[in-house]
C-alpha cells in the first residue's frame, strides 16, 4: 500500500493565525454548505485520552466544528487506547489518539483500523514507578514481582522493552492487568510492587505518592503516538482524515502561541491541579505537530509488532503498513 505523501506543517494550518489572547484559531479550510464532505458528515465522533492535549484544545477551541459546519461532534473519553479501539473497531468512534502498542493488538486481534498520522512522544512521558522504600532498586530486581499494566497500551511495549533491557523474560515477572486508576490504587496499597504508566496519571503519582521512577522512555529510542480512524468512515468520507489532521495541527500551533490558556484548558479539562498540569506541559515538546506517517516511523512500529510476536504477546504476525492511511 502506498503512503501518503507528505503535507508540510504549513499546509495543514493557516498561513497566519490572527490569535491574540482568548481568541479561537481558525481552521485552514472550511467547507461549503455545498461540498460533498458537508453534506455527508452529520456526525463526527472523537476519542481522546487525558494525554491528547491537540484534541482537548480544538474540542475547547471548536477547531472541528469549523471544518465540519454541518456535523455534530462527539468526544468520548477513555481511559487508555485499548478500550477506545475496541469502540472503534465497531464504528462507534471515526477518529482517535492513542499510544504505539493499542493499534498492533487490535490488529493481531483482525480489528479494522487505519494509522492516519503520528505525533512525537516526549522521551519521560511514560515511566516503570516503584516504592520509594521498597525493594526494586535496579532493572534486575523486578524479577519475580508484581508488575501493575494496562495490557495493549503503550505502557505494555515499555516494560517488554524494559525487561528485554534487565535481560529477563516475562515468565520472570508477574504482570498484573490493570486500567490506570486501577492500577494506582493497587500501587498506592502496595498490592504491587512496580507500575508501568504514562502521564499525566505519571506526573500525579510522582507529585502525590511515595514513589521512585526506576526508568523512563528516555532509555530507549523515539516512540510515537498515533492518530487512528475507522477504515469504513474514511471510506465514506474521503477527505474527512485530512481535514480531522488540519484540526489538530492548528490546535498545536495555538498552544504554542497561548501556553497559559493551554494550561487552563489542560487542567479544567483533566481536573488536575495546575501544578501537575504544568509538570506535564513541561514535558511536551513545543511545538508538537500532527505528521504524515513516513517509512522510519512505520518501520519503528513494525519492530515493536515483531518484538511481540517473538514474545508471544501477540498470536500472530502483523503488517504494520497494510493499515496506513493513504490520501489520494
Amino acid at each position: 500500500m502506498k503512503l501518503w505523501s507528505q503535507v508540510s506543517l504549513t499546509s495543514l494550518v493557516i498561513s497566519t493565525l490572527f490569535l491574540n489572547g482568548c481568541q479561537k484559531p481558525e481552521a485552514s479550510t472550511q467547507e461549503t454548505a455545498s461540498s460533498p464532505a458537508s453534506q455527508t458528515v452529520k456526525t463526527l465522533s472523537i476519542g481522546f485520552q487525558k494525554s491528547s492535549l491537540n484534541l482537548l484544545v480544538a474540542r475547547q477551541q471548536k477547531l472541528f466544528e469549523q471544518e465540519f459546519p454541518n456535523a455534530k461532534i462527539e468526544w468520548r473519553e477513555f481511559p487508555a487506547g485499548p478500550q477506545m479501539l475496541e469502540v472503534l473497531a465497531v464504528g462507534a468512534v471515526d477518529f482517535g489518539y492513542v499510544g504505539n502498542t493499542p493499534p498492533i493488538f487490535a490488529q493481531a486481534a483482525a480489528k479494522p483500523l487505519s494509522y492516519v498520522a503520528y505525533e512525537v512522544v516526549a522521551p519521560d512521558a511514560q515511566a516503570i514507578l516503584v516504592h520509594a522504600d521498597g525493594k526494586v532498586k535496579v532493572l534486575q530486581d523486578l524479577k519475580g514481582k508484581r508488575i501493575a499494566v494496562q495490557k495493549g497500551s503503550s505502557a505494555h511495549e515499555l516494560l517488554a522493552k524494559t525487561l528485554q533491557k534487565a535481560g529477563l523474560s516475562w515468565q520472570d515477572i508477574q504482570p498484573i492487568w490493570l486500567p490506570p486508576a486501577d492500577a494506582r490504587a493497587a500501587f498506592d496499597k502496595q498490592a504491587v510492587d512496580a507500575w508501568v504508566i504514562w502521564e499525566p496519571y505519571l506526573g500525579t503519582a510522582e507529585i502525590q505518592g511515595h514513589t521512585r521512577t526506576l526508568i523512563d522512555g528516555s532509555a530507549f529510542p523515539t516512540t510515537y503516538s498515533f492518530y487512528i480512524g475507522s477504515p469504513d468512515f474514511i471510506q465514506q468520507h474521503p477527505k474527512a482524515a485530512q481535514k480531522f489532521i488540519n484540526s489538530v495541527n492548528v490546535a498545536d500551533q495555538w498552544i504554542v502561541k497561548h501556553q497559559d490558556q493551554a494550561l487552563q484548558i489542560y487542567a479544567q479539562s483533566t481536573g488536575l491541579n495546575t501544578q501537575i498540569a504544568q509538570r506535564v506541559l513541561d514535558k511536551r515538546p513545543k511545538p508538537s505537530p500532527v505528521h504524515a506517517l513516513t517509512a522510519e516511523v512505520i518501520n519503528n512500529q513494525q519492530q515493536i509488532a515483531d518484538l511481540f510476536k517473538q514474545e508471544q504477546l501477540i498470536p500472530v504476525q502483523i503488517d504494520i503498513q497494510h493499515s496506513v492511511w493513504s490520501a489520494k
